[in-house]
């Protein structure tokens, strides 16, 4: 059995709370719910969550504070921020605090849920890709966490952010199409949207590094009007 994916919701107005916290475990998450910075930054290092979600204005620390502490330890678990306040400075400093999303009271149960979904499945996707350290292609071996490739002579050819990502990506789910809709979501992350033309350029990048003959790909193929994909010969 699949073990549930755990939230922490952190919400001072009760019936807020429980209107979350509900709705969340009607879809299958397992929610701890508490009421103020403090008790959330305890629970939070006594317990492991797939997603936070927090109000900003808490009573004695603010969700910014909170926010922030947690940030000092884990810079990978996602954060939602809940506000009731609607400018572009409180936006603009809940994502510098390190926010991944922001939804503005009152809102949408609904597109809470959706926003959740996202958040939790691009932190797992991204769990799943730092899985892998390094891969070899031929007489090259990526290296995802110093940004390189090395060849078996010693030549080292430094990868830029967005290659690694996406090489790791497609590596993680070789012989496999993968759309254009994953790439976007989890290497370029919904902030910009390249166009098709812009991935094509990486993969003809890739064929550059690791094809014996870039006309007559092996490795990096382009799947007309689905994506792209990595297929492993060996």
């Amino acid at each position: 059995m699949q073990q549930k994916l755990r939230i922490l919701l952190v919400e001072d107005e009760d019936h807020l709370l429980d209107a979350i916290k509900l709705n969340l475990e009607l879809e299958g998450y397992k929610v701890h719910a508490v009421k103020d910075g403090k008790t959330a930054l305890k629970v939070f290092k006594e317990e492991r969550f797939n997603l936070i979600i927090l109000d900003v204005m808490l009573p004695e620390m603010d969700g910014f504070q909170v926010c922030e502490t947690i940030r000092l330890e884990n810079t990978e678990v996602p954060i939602l921020f809940l506000t009731a306040k609607n400018t572009s400075e409180d936006r603009v400093m809940g994502l510098k605090k390190g926010a991944d999303d922001y939804l503005v009271k009152p809102f949408n149960l609904e597109e809470l849920i959706l926003r959740v979904g996202i958040l939790v499945k691009r932190s797992m996707k991204a769990d799943d890709l730092k899985e892998i350290n390094s891969y070899k292609i031929g007489d090259k071996t990526i290296y995802f966490n110093s940004f390189e490739l090395k060849q078996d002579d010693g030549l080292i050819v430094p990868l830029t952010k967005k290659e690694t990502m996406l090489l790791k990506l497609l590596i993680e789910r070789k012989n496999e199409a993968v759309s254009r809709e994953q790439i976007l979501e989890t290497v370029w992350n919904y902030d910009v949207y390249p166009s098709t033309r812009t991935i094509d350029n990486f993969i003809l990048t890739f064929r550059k590094y690791f094809e014996p003959d870039q006309k007559n790909p092996v490795y990096f193929h382009s799947i007309r009007g689905v994506g792209y994909k990595f297929t492993d010969i060996h």
